[in-house]
């Protein structure tokens, strides 16, 4: 009898780094389960892609709404207003940063993560490439794991596998977890919701998040990339302690 595989739970948006994320879980052997969040944003579109995809990949998939927390912030993904400008609150910061979004989904994610007896939780957000959001870095991941994980007496290590990686580093992982043409074809960033079919995936071309996922792609087929050693860094999330 074989040895009982561990179980992640993936944060899944539907984007191209979270659809990545599906693929790093799957390559390491993981069950891997999905749980993606309406929370208000205007890109809900995002959310049909997931299910698909997650179709798509045999995946079991939850969708959990709390729209009420799009009426608690303010931000370009939540309400009106131009996301290639500055957050009214906070001019330091992208029009589209929610504020405590991350922190929302992990402490959902990680309540969820305990209820199923998954031993990883894992979230596709990245400080290399990040869009100027203070909770996609490394050191904020940390301790909220160590807060989550000591609130609730357990000892759940949240993988980040594309936080020290650029976008064509994240294009290349996806094809090196053959999930790529999934990225490609199924999958949605667009801030603006839009599905314009491009040669790098859907979205208005002009949005920070399509401008970065456009550069990505096509650093990528240019091999304007730091390669990774993708089997190496698969083979470190089969007994991982930390992301």
């Amino acid at each position: 009898m074989g040895e009982k595989k561990k179980k992640c739970l993936v944060i899944f948006s539907g984007g191209q780094d979270s659809t990545t994320c599906l693929g790093v879980s799957q390559a390491a052997g993981f069950e891997t389960v999905a749980i993606s969040f309406f929370y208000g944003q205007n890109h809900k579109i995002e959310l049909g892609r997931a299910s698909a995809i997650a179709k798509k990949m045999k995946i079991e998939h939850h969708i959990i709404d709390i729209n009420f927390f799009g009426d608690m912030v303010e931000s370009a993904l939540t309400h009106d207003g131009d996301v290639n400008a500055k957050h009214p609150s906070n001019p330091n910061l992208p029009a589209s940063f929610v504020p405590n979004r991350n922190m929302t989904f992990l402490t959902l994610s990680h309540a969820f993560a305990q209820k199923i007896g998954a031993d990883f939780l894992m979230t596709g957000v990245c400080e290399t490439d990040y869009s100027g959001y203070p909770d996609c870095r490394h050191d904020f991941i940390r301790l909220a794991e160590n807060t989550l994980n000591i609130g609730s007496g357990v000892n759940i290590p949240i993988l980040t596998p594309l936080m020290f990686l650029d976008k064509a580093q994240t294009w290349k992982l996806a094809k090196d977890t053959g999930v790529i043409d999934i990225v490609k074809e199924m999958s949605h960033t667009c801030y603006n919701g839009n599905d314009k079919m491009n040669e790098w995936g859907y979205g208005c071309g002009n949005c920070p998040a399509c401008k970065l996922r456009e550069k990505g792609y096509n650093n990528f087929i240019k091999e304007k990339y730091v390669p990774i050693n993708t089997p190496a860094r698969i083979k470190t999330f089969q007994g991982i302690k930390n992301g």
